[in-house]
């Protein structure tokens, strides 16, 4: 079946006693019992609820996976997967990724006894040379934040089955429309499901996908135990966003192409970030193991002063944090969503004061266009 019909099923056989077309929502902390030593295999809202099952048991399916869990958002997701590690572990981890995801790792989970080595997940000799005895995972951004690197999963998966690592791949800008990991040879898969799944910029949630039941096991007893659980209002907002994940992300797609283009063409932009575009070094892999090159886009300006002039006057596009959703948004990654890296690991990596990030949503793509022409005006 195709994804695009998997993702509009998610939740559609949930009410079989009434036949609800969509999943209702279970506001319920708790469940009653039928009788002593019984259960209606619910017991109480952390550890399951049957709206947040139905997210789970569907992205389950739509990454190939074992099992699937619900989260408060995308940073509890990762939080949650850390606790499978112990004091003395070290992951080797892609060095241009989301800031905050930088934060945990640096200024929270050193403090309980990880270490993290910061490599080019794009080069699998560097992931193959950080790894030490100590190693104990491998976690990459599948296209990376902000810059926009797609690593090469089933080569790096060959270096982590090697050497006895799990394989832990940040899906978010792909999502499983474009690229499953797990087929990939990943072990676990990690959503911000605020971004492209729900899609709608109005819910906040984190998704995990697992390949092997053994593992996934492990993953549900820490999700119950520290409970950062997604609530039923919230796991139904996203069901409701996956339902169109598909004719979303087509249409971003094709506007993203078209954008990007333009951009590069425009005498004020000095270099543009898609992988859509034949110039990027990763294209090519790309093409070959994914079904799109997602819709975000990065670029330069020729000077500093004019990132504040697009951030202020462009109209359709807002000024804004976050990615994914039918509304396009821009950000400064700089001073917003990576200002926690190092400045000396950003300027090496190319954040700098020119970089602007470019969520491209559903809009007609001709006003998106126009918007930035007269953004770019001095």
């Amino acid at each position: 079946m195709n994804i695009a019909t998997q993702a509009v099923q998610i939740g559609l056989e949930w009410d079989t006693r009434t036949g609800a077309v969509t999943v209702p929502i279970y506001q319920t902390a708790t469940f009653r019992h039928p009788g002593l030593g019984q259960s209606t295999g619910y017991d109480y809202s952390r550890s399951g609820n049957p709206t947040r099952q139905a997210l789970e048991d569907g992205m389950a399916r739509l990454d190939n996976a074992a099992r699937g869990f619900a989260y408060s958002s995308g940073m509890a997701a990762i939080t949650n997967l850390l606790l499978l590690f112990r004091a003395g572990d070290h992951l080797v981890v892609t060095e241009d990724l989301y800031g905050g995801t930088c934060r945990l790792f640096d200024s929270i989970f050193t403090r309980y006894g990880l270490s993290f080595s910061y490599v080019d997940t794009t080069d699998t000799q560097a992931v193959r040379a950080a790894v030490r005895p100590s190693t104990k995972a491998v976690f990459v951004e599948t296209l990376t934040n902000p810059l926009l690197k797609f690593a090469d999963l089933a080569t790096i998966s060959t270096v982590c089955k090697d050497n006895n690592l799990l394989l832990i791949a940040d899906n978010t800008f792909l999502t499983p429309y474009l690229l499953r990991p797990l087929d990939l040879g990943a072990d676990i898969a990690v959503y911000s499901a605020t971004k492209y799944l729900a899609g709608h910029n109005d819910t906040v949630a984190g998704l995990v996908t697992v390949k092997e039941p053994a593992l996934a096991e492990q993953v549900y007893f820490h999700q119950n135990s520290v409970g950062a659980v997604l609530g039923p209002q919230d796991s139904w907002l996203t069901i409701r966003g996956i339902k169109t994940l598909g004719i979303r992300l087509d249409r971003q797609q094709k506007n993203a192409a078209v954008i990007a283009e333009w951009l590069a063409a425009h005498p004020r932009i000095k270099k543009v970030f898609y992988p859509g575009l034949e110039s990027h070094p990763d294209h090519a892999l790309m093409k070959r193991e994914s079904r799109g090159f997602g819709a975000m886009i990065a670029f330069e300006v020729d000077k500093h002063e004019l990132v504040e002039q697009i951030l202020l006057k462009t109209n359709l596009i807002s000024f804004a944090e976050s990615l994914g959703g039918v509304e396009s948004l821009i950000t400064f990654p700089e001073v917003q969503t990576h200002a926690d890296i190092p400045p000396d690991l950003r300027a090496r990596l190319g954040i700098n004061d020119v970089l602007l990030r470019l969520s491209v949503g559903i809009e007609d793509c001709n006003d998106l266009i126009e918007d930035l022409r007269q953004a770019l005006e001095s």
